[in-house]
C-alpha cells in the first residue's frame, strides 16, 4: 500500500497532465464521430472500440471496491454505487443504443481512452478502497453528500435525456445528423456533455477527494473541446443553425 502523500502527488501530477491535454485539445480535434478521419491510422468498429476503451473504468474500480473497500461506510457505498451504475451503462448498454452501424473509430483514440480510464479508474478506485474517511453523522457531511447526490443525479438525467434525443434523431436522418432541438438544446449544442460535466461535479462534491476533483477536471478537459468542435461543425454544416445557441455552457461558451 502506498502512502497517502505519494498518492496525492500522483493525482496532482495527473491533474497537471489534464491541463496540458486541455490546451492541446483546443488546437487538435479528436478524430472520431462526425470528426472521424483516415489520417490517424487503423480503425475498428465504433461499438467495439467504445466497449474496449470504457471497460477499464468499470472493472478496475469494481475490483478495488469488491476486494478492499469498506462498503459499511455510507460515503464509500454511495460513491461505489453511482460509479458502477454510470459505467455499467457506458460499457454494457450504451454501445448497443447508439446506432452507429458501419462507423469506425481510430485505434489510437481507443488506446488514449484506455490509458485515461486505467489511470482514472485506479486512482478513484484506490481512494475508495484505502483512503476514504469513515462516515461521520454530522450535518455538514450529510448535507455535502446530499448535495453531491442531487447534483450527480441531475447531471445523469440531463445526459441521458439528451443522449436519447440525439439517438432518436440519428434514426430519422439519412446521414445521422440534423439540427437537434428540445430540452437544453435551446441553449447549447451539447447538453449531453453538460450533463456529464455536472454529473462528475456532483461526484466530486459527494466524495470531497482529490481523485474526485481530478475526474471532474478531466471531464471538463475532454468534453469542453469536443463541444466546441461539435458547435463549430454544426454552424458550418447548417445555415439555419440557431445563432444564440452556445457550445456547452448556457449563455457563456
Amino acid at each position: 500500500m502506498i502512502t497517502q502523500e505519494l498518492f496525492s502527488n500522483v493525482v496532482y501530477a495527473w491533474i497537471g497532465v489534464g491541463v496540458l491535454v486541455f490546451l492541446l485539445l483546443l488546437k487538435v480535434t479528436a478524430p472520431y464521430g462526425r470528426h472521424s478521419t483516415s489520417h490517424w491510422g487503423p480503425v475498428i468498429n465504433n461499438n467495439l472500440g467504445w466497449f474496449i476503451m470504457e471497460a477499464p473504468a468499470l472493472f478496475i474500480p469494481l475490483y478495488f471496491i469488491l476486494n478492499s473497500a469498506d462498503l459499511r461506510n455510507v460515503l464509500v457505498s454511495i460513491a461505489a454505487f453511482l460509479w458502477i451504475a454510470h459505467y455499467f451503462h457506458r460499457v454494457v448498454l450504451f454501445p448497443f443504443r447508439i446506432h452507429t452501424r458501419g462507423k469506425k473509430m481510430p485505434v489510437v483514440i481507443v488506446v488514449f481512452a484506455i490509458f485515461f480510464n486505467l489511470v482514472n479508474g485506479c486512482i478513484n478506485g484506490y481512494w475508495l478502497a484505502f483512503f476514504a474517511p469513515g462516515y461521520s453523522f454530522s450535518w455538514a457531511v450529510t448535507f455535502r453528500i446530499g448535495i453531491g447526490l442531487v447534483v450527480f443525479i441531475s447531471g445523469f438525467v440531463i445526459n441521458q435525456y439528451h443522449d436519447k434525443l440525439l439517438i432518436d434523431l440519428r434514426k430519422s436522418s439519412a446521414n445521422g445528423y440534423k439540427i437537434p432541438y428540445g430540452g437544453l438544446f435551446k441553449y447549447v449544442s451539447c447538453p449531453n456533455f453538460l450533463g456529464e460535466i455536472i454529473e462528475w461535479g456532483g461526484f466530486a462534491i459527494l466524495v470531497w477527494s482529490l481523485p474526485g476533483l481530478s475526474f471532474f477536471i478531466w471531464t471538463f478537459v475532454n468534453l469542453v473541446p469536443r463541444a466546441l468542435a461539435h458547435h463549430k461543425w454544426y454552424k458550418s454544416h447548417f445555415d439555419q443553425y440557431p445563432e444564440k445557441r452556445k457550445a456547452v455552457l448556457p449563455f457563456i461558451m
